[in-house]
């Protein structure tokens, strides 16, 4: 006999809150919750009557407790609960929803809990994947992009020492230290009215053009795609992991189950010749 395993109420139940959290439509109701929870943040920003002020505190209370609810499901329908914390996503979602549940609003630390109810929107990242997937390749990417600001900080330094230098007698708002100036080059590299800054130093110096116009090439054009190919590089790098894990999963899961087929299989076969075995007529002495 070959023991078999039935599912216990535990199981049963940590089973259907797989399920559940993993529901697309269960999914896309949370998204939806989290876009509403977001709305009803910022109609505490305006000046509405008392009544609806009543309303926005009651539905901002039962969000959060829909949200304590979302968290429980999660946490009960992982296999292995101790798993669910090792996730900073998890940890993120449970701080949030456990704080906002603190009655802090009428005390000195209702600041805190608006901007805590504010974070609720992040919460977003950490229910679609894809969003995490920007998020994180964003992070992966910042120790080059350091490179590539500072690099950045060089080009404003030597271009705002050469303008102060030169403009600060034209305007010394705009070019008076070298603070100031790369304060302006800012504007410039944003397109902030930054001809208005030109025409006015070209009254005095005919050919300081030359100075925008190489210093919007190396700054708008030049370090602004260097910044989106690190960015895109980063990203293709954390797609082309994921599919490399999801088809090593695939393997597996298929190896598996071809295994249990081919032993379902042998069972059968044994099971057939037992039978054959115990129909046979004994042989008479």
């Amino acid at each position: 006999m070959i023991p078999v395993n039935l599912p216990t109420e535990g199981n049963s139940w940590q089973a259907r809150f797989n399920r559940l959290r993993s529901n697309k439509a269960f999914e896309l109701f949370v998204v939806g919750i989290i876009v509403f929870s977001a709305l009803v943040i910022g109609a505490k920003t305006y000046d509405i009557p008392p009544l609806a002020s009543k309303i926005v505190v009651g539905l901002d209370w039962a969000i959060t407790l829909f949200f304590l609810l979302e968290v429980s499901i999660r946490f009960w329908g992982e296999p292995r609960k101790r798993d669910f914390f090792k996730s900073a996503w998890n940890l993120f979602d449970t701080i949030i929803v456990v704080v906002s549940l603190i009655p802090i609003e009428n005390s000195d630390m209702a600041l805190v809990g608006r901007l805590i109810r504010v974070f609720r929107v992040l919460r977003m990242v950490s229910i679609i994947p894809e969003l995490r997937i920007l998020l994180s390749s964003l992070l992966k990417a910042l120790p080059q992009l350091g490179y590539v600001a500072l690099l950045m900080f060089i080009i404003f330094y030597i271009y705002g020492a050469i303008g102060s230098l030169f403009f600060a007698d034209i305007n010394e708002v705009l070019w008076g230290d070298i603070a100031i100036s790369m304060l302006t080059l800012f504007r410039v590299m944003t397109f902030e009215d930054w001809t208005d800054v030109m025409y006015e130093t070209m009254e005095v110096y005919p050919l300081s053009w030359l100075f925008y116009v190489s210093f919007i090439f190396l700054t708008a054009f030049a370090f602004l795609n260097m910044i989106i190919g690190i960015v895109v590089n980063v990203i293709e790098k954390e797609n082309q992991a994921r599919q490399i894990e999801e088809e090593g999963e695939q393997p597996a899961r298929s190896d598996l189950e071809a295994q249990l087929v081919q032993l379902q299989r042998s069972m059968d076969l044994l099971l057939q010749q037992q039978n054959k075995t115990s129909d046979k007529p004994d042989a008479n002495p």
